[in-house]
């Protein structure tokens, strides 16, 4: 009504995601009988292919889930390790290694859809990558951001050496695609269709990987296939911090997520509920705030436990909300320990989805190929594309996430289940690299603090901090607004009434009274909320 979103809730079960067909399919689970675990393992593979720029099963990512048999919240790494031949101190610049082989880790996210299905779920492997075959075998039509995605990226890559396998896969060999038309992709249902046969160790030490390793090899990559081989899933407890009364929980590090969570420990000090939504005190505060918590991420990445605790204590919290309270403009980095780069969205693509089954399990995930199609490299006869996750880590090795053999690899993904008395009643999470832990505090503090429904939350106009001072800023936020923050130190450029460089969410809100649950997907994208 009156232009906006139908608000979707159900009681049976829910998928929140960035394309209708892989809601439909997670929700095509829950109608069969499968769980959280089993519909977001079937929207992830099947957001592989209707969304194969964004991620796909030679990503990476991390998911957050409650497990209602255990009355817990629990975390999946599927992050890999930095590959054991990667070579060190090569590179001066990662823009040498934004596109092709030597940009790519190994493969994590076939290893973590597959794991939550063990550990959790209640279908096959065939039963829950059924849609993402059906799928890439008939095709779907493209829709607007399809279209987009593939067309950039055709022109981004086309002089690259690697090229025409890319074209072959997602436009026929023409060049160009057109909203509407029909995207088959059969290497693919073909390798997903191994992969319901032989589990993942088709791709993490059978046929599948030592292919990848071969044709990436070949290029001049550095992949192995005892990189493949030593592919773990890692369950762990999740860090968790309060704001409003409520539990946010994500994954420890070497996740970057503290940062977010940092940001809401500050502002749970200050009350923002007596602001005026949108008006210069709110966002002065917020913009601030995401600023100094980015500097202490940057300042102490990979923290071990010991450093982890005294940033998240009441005494250094304390200390920063009196930095804020000085009202001095905060000027620092909000990407990497490096030499500050201009913004460049095209270098950042990643998806999350959240799925909440009648049963109490909750499932979010955030998984991405890193840049708009990873690192362009498609491997012949798979329509496996490769990501480019080297790319986020530093190339200087004295900075805080390194790039070092058999290293961690810190990313700033944030998947997020919020629960009151132990019980779920929120999943949410983000694309949008470096900015997913600035557009999370941004929507909650949308909820929690003005009271608005998820949708709304979601719709509501938001920005992104880029090093320095430098704030891009949705239009649809009060020039006046914006004019007024300029004078608060605030370096403000008004971008477009909605923009992707503020992320994408996707959330799903549950009435712990009710069991009702109630979907929101940020229409900054092609997202969509399905029921079974």
């Amino acid at each position: 009504m009156d232009g906006k979103r139908p608000t979707i809730a159900s009681v049976h079960g829910m998928v929140a995601a960035a394309h209708p067909l892989a809601a439909q399919a997670g929700a095509r689970l829950l109608a069969q009988g499968g769980n959280a675990f089993d519909a977001a393992a079937a929207t992830a593979a099947a957001l592989n292919v209707v969304e194969p720029y964004m991620s796909g099963l030679a990503g990476m990512g991390m998911a957050t889930c409650h497990v209602a048999a255990e009355g817990r919240v629990r975390t999946l790494d599927f992050i890999t390790k930095v590959p054991r031949e990667f070579p060190a101190g090569r590179f001066s610049d990662r823009e040498e290694m934004y596109r092709g082989p030597m940009a790519s880790g190994t493969p994590g996210n076939l290893a973590g859809w597959c794991e939550l299905v063990r550990a959790h779920g209640t279908k096959s492997l065939a039963e829950v990558f059924a849609p993402a075959i059906a799928l890439a075998r008939d095709g779907f039509p493209l829709i607007e951001f399809n279209t987009t995605g593939i067309n950039q990226s055709a022109a981004a890559l086309r002089d690259l050496p690697f090229f025409a396998d890319w074209n072959s896969t997602y436009t026929n060999g023409t060049g160009a695609v057109s909203q509407g038309g029909l995207l088959r992709q059969p290497d693919l249902a073909g390798t997903y269709e191994a992969l319901a046969a032989d589990g993942p160790g088709h791709l993490h030490g059978g046929a599948l990987g030592r292919r990848i390793v071969a044709h990436m090899r070949a290029l001049g990559g550095c992949l192995t296939e005892a990189d493949f081989a030593e592919v773990r899933p890692v369950w762990a407890d999740p860090l968790t911090a309060s704001y409003r009364g409520l539990d946010l929980h994500t994954l420890a590090p070497p996740c970057e997520a503290f940062q977010y969570l940092l940001t809401l420990r500050i502002l749970d000090g200050f009350d923002l509920a007596a602001l005026e939504p949108q008006g210069v005190e709110h966002l002065d505060l917020v913009w601030r705030t995401i600023r100094l918590a980015a500097g202490e991420r940057i300042a102490h990445n990979q923290p071990d436990a010991e450093t982890l605790a005294r940033l998240m204590s009441d005494a250094h919290v304390a200390s920063l909300r009196a930095r804020l309270r000085d009202g001095v403009p905060v000027d620092g980095p909000t990407e990497q320990w490096i030499a500050p780069k201009p913004p460049n969205l095209d270098k950042e693509h990643t998806t999350s989805l959240s799925v909440a089954d009648r049963a109490g399990n909750v499932v979010c995930i955030t998984q991405s190929l890193g840049a708009l199609f990873g690192c362009g490299v498609v491997v012949p006869g798979t329509g496996v594309c490769m990501n480019n996750f080297l790319y986020w880590g530093e190339v200087d090795v004295r900075g805080t996430n390194p790039l070092l053999p058999g290293g961690a690899l810190a990313l700033p993904t944030a998947p997020s289940i919020g629960t009151r008395d132990g019980r779920a009643v929120l999943a949410i999470g983000t694309p949008g690299s470096y900015g997913i832990c600035q557009t999370q505090p941004q929507a909650l503090v949308q909820m929690l603090d003005f009271g608005l429904a998820p949708q709304a939350a979601i719709e509501a106009p938001r920005a992104r901090l880029w090093d320095g001072r430098l704030v891009q800023a949705e239009s649809r936020i009060a020039a006046d607004t914006l004019a007024a923050l300029r004078g608060r130190g605030h370096a403000v450029e008004a971008v477009t009434p909605w923009t992707m460089a503020v992320g994408g969410m996707q959330a799903i809100a549950i009435d712990p009274a009710t069991g009702a649950m109630t979907g929101a997907a940020d229409p900054r994208r092609d997202g969509y909320v399905a029921t079974p």
